[in-house]
């Protein structure tokens, strides 16, 4: 976790405000709003803010302008590759109707893809169904079992967006989007708070 997160006054979520703020995010005219003021302060999101205010550096190879997992996600990928990879010998892919790969069972994974996959549904891509992995998170999950170099705060900044956007009542992100709301100077006196999520370290991965 980036120290800007990780130092959150009093390890606390403003609920209030990270409400506010996607109230604030969704518009029907925009399908991927990257700014939104919140109690009269402009908060922006889209990547290359993000990217600054959390000090993250984008790897690129030379003669390369995007990072490699960007190049990976426009590649056709053989589905056994990625089985062969996160699955426990033996396990592989649930097909569907048609007979094509379609999802992998979560307690078919390797406990490093099982603990990738969880970093991933609480810090990347939230959602609340944990038990399989899509297509699309099995790229993710698959590029960061590799170690693949990504400009993960893009994808944040595009999963916000999209929160923003849906009928969903999670609130994703809540200590990023906390830390910048306080560091703009949106201040709040409200008692809605909420403790940071315990750390997925080894005590974690034994847990669950």
């Amino acid at each position: 976790m980036h120290k800007r997160v990780a130092n959150l006054q009093d390890g606390i979520i403003d609920v209030a405000v990270v409400k506010e703020f996607y109230a604030n995010l969704y518009s029907p005219e925009d399908q991927s709003p990257k700014q939104v003021r919140v109690r009269g302060y402009l908060i922006k999101i889209d990547a290359n803010i993000l990217n600054t205010f959390l000090e993250t550096a984008i790897v690129l190879e030379e003669g390369e302008t995007l990072p490699t997992y960007s190049r990976f996600m426009r590649m056709r990928i053989d589905p056994q590759e990625f089985a062969a990879r996160l699955c426990i010998p033996g396990r592989g892919f649930v097909l569907n109707v048609e007979g094509h790969p379609w999802k992998l069972l979560r307690k078919d994974l390797t406990t490093l893809a099982q603990t990738w996959s969880v970093f991933s549904y609480n810090n990347l891509t939230p959602t609340s169904h944990t038990s399989n992995l899509n297509m699309d998170r099995v790229r993710l999950v698959y590029g960061l079992v590799t170690d693949m170099d990504m400009n993960i705060i893009a994808l944040i900044s595009s999963q916000i967006s999209t929160i923003a956007q849906s009928n969903s009542s999670r609130l994703g992100f809540p200590a990023l989007i906390t830390t910048l709301c306080r560091a703009r100077g949106v201040t709040s006196n409200s008692l809605t708070y909420e403790s940071l999520s315990s750390a997925i370290n080894l005590a974690y991965i034994k847990n669950y």
